[in-house]
């Protein structure tokens, strides 16, 4: 009965007449977003030639700013996006992005931190599953399910955010308190920026309170500052994550 009542609510809805896209703000929030992911990525690369044991994390930092760039760019190419209900552009791309670069992310903190890799495995997966239910919740038709999607992603999003702040965090303060420190930085970077980005869900693909060029610029300050910046913290306690020394450089 239930499945039979979701069947009857799913029928396609009227065709759209006009679209909600994005507007002149969007699109300059979009050119200068991708700018800026692609000088650091260029910077990440000449970083990773002259790397020791640190290389590792550059090269995370090549991709996850990489990776956002080309979805930027495919976001200002026209490219990536479709009509959602509601007649609403939604653009697909950044959650191709996401699927890949929040795990990569991931990935590098927990390398930092010194977690289990069985741990950091465990995290990625729980994370990858987070994005793809967000990406669902947005393209479906029926209200239920939408926010059906919208809860399964949330709660694996709470394991993430636990993992992050304390099981990551205890493997960090085996390695020492200036390990756990940047680590601690960059978690806290990380966990911060991170919340936003289910509260812009809400309000955009949610209910629809936010209009596309505000969620768009919403969400590349939250990109500039969970990968760029994020990137450049990393870069910049280089110190500390080649031989475990205090670390003398500020963060850029």
């Amino acid at each position: 009965m239930v499945l039979q009542q979701l069947a009857a609510q799913s029928l396609a809805p009227t065709a759209c007449t006009t679209i909600e896209e994005v507007g002149s703000t969007g699109v300059g929030a979009l050119t200068i977003t991708f700018l800026i992911l692609a000088v650091s990525t260029i910077i990440f690369i000449t970083r990773v030639g002259p790397a020791t044991s640190q290389k590792v994390y550059y090269y995370c930092n090549v991709f996850i700013c990489g990776l956002a760039t080309m979805s930027y760019f495919a976001m200002l190419s026209g490219q990536g996006w479709t009509a959602v209900a509601g007649c609403r552009q939604f653009f697909y791309a950044r959650y191709v992005d996401w699927t890949i670069t929040t795990a990569l992310i991931i990935l590098e903190l927990g390398l930092i931190a010194g977690a289990e890799p069985a741990l950091i495995g465990g995290v990625m997966g729980a994370d990858v599953i987070m994005i793809v239910g967000g990406y669902l919740g947005t393209v479906s038709i029926v209200t239920t399910v939408k926010w059906f999607w919208f809860v399964i992603s949330m709660a694996l999003f709470v394991v993430v955010l636990y993992a992050l702040a304390v099981n990551f965090r205890d493997s960090a303060l085996q390695k020492g308190n200036d390990r756990a420190d940047v680590y601690g930085r960059l978690a806290w970077l990380t966990i911060v920026s991170w919340i936003f980005y289910p509260v812009v869900w809400l309000f955009s693909d949610g209910f629809a309170s936010f209009s596309v060029s505000f969620e768009v610029c919403a969400y590349s300050i939250l990109d500039i500052a969970s990968k760029a910046i994020f990137g450049f913290m990393v870069m910049s306690a280089h110190g500390i994550l080649e031989t475990g020394t205090t670390m003398n450089q500020e963060y850029v």
